[in-house]
């Protein structure tokens, strides 16, 4: 039996927020994959002055204790191991953009979106105006520098044009609320979207996965929000923080998300407005796409998340589990669709 050696690319060139984020994914996926005899992980870990480390484990004490080398010994170390492939975990922009690239230059296929693409789904208005154009709908909106205007009248959600995770975004019901949610907004990114809001009747998730060159919908995640006191997702929704400092997801309790029968009316309309979307941005091997469901059953795009992280609790994991694959089933899938590689 040969086995592959993946290389976990862990961390983030921007932030210890994004560093803990990624180490979190990024154990979770070590750890349910640890007892299979397919795969040899090595870990290159990233910290924000752009060093890199090589950490036996991605424990804290291991990854202090890991001597960190600048970029040109990193190459040599991750050339002299004969990487087969890399697993992207870094959630920051230049870890989906800058660093995969580097693999590309380095001839190492990766798994998941390559950073063209990942560049244009990471920014929320650039994203729209792509899909849009494709013949799905999405809430109509502007984008915002700082000193500009807006022109929409509320109700609007504001939201940063690249951040994740709900991060500065914030529902503006009444004018004299947009400069407050405005200066919220420009903490995170330099510019900002504002949205007309959707009315609510549901929201949700839809992935997609590719298998021998076709695009497999999956069954959709649904998110805890209500119309009275809870109509939009935010940060909170997605991740805390222990007592002890590390990040864990709030969103997979069956209480805040929770996965959709396939028999649901939403699924096939939400389906085939993914699968539009995953063609429209040029996605390869997986993908996944945040829909408001308004009253009347017509979904709009919000935005657009291309990567996966190969973790149980990540999103497409979850959802492919619920349509009857398994987590080592949905990697393999992957590294076939990457290059064909597949352990026998």
């Amino acid at each position: 039996m040969s086995t592959l050696r993946i290389l976990q690319l862990v961390g983030s060139a921007e932030s210890e927020f994004y560093c803990d984020l990624s180490r979190l994914y990024a154990k979770d996926c070590m750890a349910a994959l640890a007892d299979s005899n397919r795969y040899e992980f090595y870990t290159a870990y990233i910290t924000p002055d752009r060093l890199w480390r090589f950490p036996h484990s991605l424990s804290r004490e291991d990854i202090a204790t890991a001597p960190p080398v600048p970029l040109s010994e990193a190459i040599a170390l991750i050339t002299a191991k004969n990487i087969d492939l890399v697993l992207p975990q870094m959630f920051c922009l230049p870890g989906m953009t800058q660093y995969r690239a580097l693999f590309d230059l380095l001839n190492i296929p990766y798994i998941g979106n390559p950073p063209d693409v990942m560049a244009m789904a990471a920014h929320k208005a650039k994203a729209k105006a792509i899909v849009a154009t494709a013949g799905v709908g999405v809430p109509g909106g502007e984008l915002l520098r700082p000193g500009d205007k807006p022109t929409i009248k509320p109700p609007v959600v504001i939201k940063p044009a690249d951040s994740d995770n709900s991060l500065g975004v914030t529902l503006v019901k009444e004018g004299e609320s947009y400069d407050i949610a405005l200066k919220t907004a420009f903490e995170y990114a330099d510019e900002v979207l504002v949205e007309e809001y959707i009315e609510l009747g549901r929201e949700v998730r839809c992935g997609i996965i590719v298998k021998d060159g076709e695009l497999l919908g999956l069954p959709l995640e649904e998110y805890q929000v209500n119309s009275q006191d809870h109509p939009i997702r935010n940060s909170a929704d997605k991740l805390k923080t222990t007592e002890e400092g590390d990040l864990y997801l709030t969103a997979k309790d069956n209480i805040k998300a929770w996965i959709v029968d396939p028999k649901d009316p939403a699924t096939e309309t939400v389906q085939a407005a993914a699968k539009i979307c995953h063609r429209a941005l040029g996605c390869r091997h997986y993908s996944l796409f945040d829909f408001r469901i308004d009253p009347q059953g017509q979904p709009w795009f919000l935005e657009a998340g291309l990567y996966c992280s190969f973790s149980p609790k990540s999103v497409i994991p979850s959802m492919a589990k619920a349509a009857g694959f398994s987590l080592d089933e949905v990697l393999m899938m992957a590294m076939e669709e990457t290059v064909g590689l597949v352990p026998l």
